[in-house]
């Protein structure tokens, strides 16, 4: 369907979707599961087309789908069905002065529209949060994992069928035309809510274009700032979790601030333990301890999704601070240190999403968090923050209860 027909199927299905028992809703998951791996050669053969498509690089691994993936996109889902259904919950209940009995009830947003790039394990992720959280999906993948996307789509609507509700709770365009992509931005008064999923490009495109409520999400520079307390091992692990484990992830680290009085320790160690890996671009201090490139202008402002770590040498904790105040985009940043004085100031002055002491940045996401998995990691303060599950795709209406008052 193009997305003038989806967006009036979508509407009319909010009350119902809105309407559904938990019941019907966690069968709904558990067949979209079970269809899924019943789907996964179909799946597979679809990926092998986009990744031939778009070609090698780190950002492949992003579009790359494995039998184990698609068992964990499965299990994603089975997870969200075991959350507790968010819809219906009696937020706050009071009596008014009047006698009127107010109540402040969670309702499902509506219609979401997700649009999203190269990673089609968001469209399960996202059409299972939606489902359960009593809200209509439409989903717009990216040219890059389109076949993929629209295969786990499929198999995703057949689950549905099965369970007897509309297949199109859960929709996806059949082109990748950007005219359609710009009509989900402008849909008021279908579109109750955009969350752009990807890089610095597609959030800053819907950000400014979308005339619906729009949720700013993922871009992550994110830090770790090595403390002159801490424990260089424990520094060491922490830092090559953060960039290595996944660098094309926005919850991976692109920047290593150093205290001026562990540098000497721990930047040689580091060199030596992901260095081959990894290419690091070093400000004026740093570059006089360890080989690596010399950082420009942009050094310290870029997402670089890959294996490149930009490394600052600061002289206190509070130097740190300012730094990641003026450069972070506000998803997650992380302290190593045994100073408890300090662990407090910096949790108390980083203002980002997630703020971590000692412990990587790779945690921030809806699964780790025991959200089943995530729509989003919003870097905004409304209406959410952070890893994005069930209650995030929720809101709330006031229910009043009178015996004929009149004011």
């Amino acid at each position: 369907m193009k997305v003038s027909e989806i967006l009036k199927v979508s509407k009319k299905l909010k009350t119902f979707a809105a309407n559904l028992s938990e019941q019907e809703k966690n069968n709904a998951l558990t067949l979209m599961s079970q269809s899924l791996i019943e789907n996964t050669e179909l799946i597979l053969s679809e990926n092998k087309k986009d990744l031939e498509n778009y070609g090698e690089g780190v950002m492949a691994d992003r579009l790359r789908l494995t039998k184990e993936r698609i068992k964990a996109m499965a299990q994603g889902i089975l997870d969200v069905a075991k959350l507790n259904d968010p819809v219906g919950k009696i937020l706050e209940e009071r009596t008014l002065y009047n006698g009127l009995n107010l109540k402040k009830v969670s309702v499902p947003v509506g219609v979401v529209a997700v649009i999203y790039e190269s990673r089609p394990n968001v469209t399960s992720d996202a059409a299972a949060l939606l489902l359960k959280s009593g809200n209509v999906c439409i989903l717009r993948g990216g040219k890059e994992a389109f076949l993929s996307s629209s295969a786990i789509v499929k198999a995703l609507k057949e689950g549905l069928k099965k369970a007897n509700l509309p297949e199109d709770l859960i929709s996806m365009p059949d082109s990748t035309d950007r005219s359609e992509t710009n009509l989900l931005m402008t849909a008021t008064g279908y579109v109750d809510l955009l969350i752009p999923r990807g890089g610095a490009g597609l959030i800053k495109a819907c950000t400014e274009n979308a005339t619906v409520p729009c949720i700013e999400t993922g871009t992550g520079i994110c830090h770790i700032y090595v403390d002159e307390f801490a424990d260089i091992k424990k520094a060491l692990k922490i830092t090559e979790n953060a960039k290595m484990s996944r660098p094309s992830v926005c919850n991976a680290a692109e920047v290593c601030l150093v205290h001026s009085a562990v540098a000497k320790e721990f930047l040689p160690k580091l060199k030596a333990l992901i260095g081959e890996k990894c290419k690091f671009i070093l400000d004026n201090r740093a570059i006089k301890i360890i080989d690596g490139e010399r950082a420009g202008e942009e050094a310290f402002d870029t997402e670089y999704l890959d294996y490149i770590l930009a490394i600052k040498i600061v002289d206190s904790v509070e130097e740190a601070c300012e730094h990641i105040s003026a450069h972070s985009t506000m998803h997650s940043e992380s302290i190593i240190t045994e100073n408890e004085e300090n662990s407090k100031y910096f949790t108390s002055h980083i203002d980002s999403a997630a703020v971590y002491v000692n412990a990587s940045t790779r945690f921030t996401d809806g699964g780790e968090f025991g959200m089943g998995c995530e729509i989003g990691i919003s870097t905004q303060r409304l209406h959410a923050r952070g890893p994005m599950g069930l209650e995030a795709m929720n809101t709330y209406k006031y229910v009043i209860t009178g015996n004929g008052e009149i004011r």
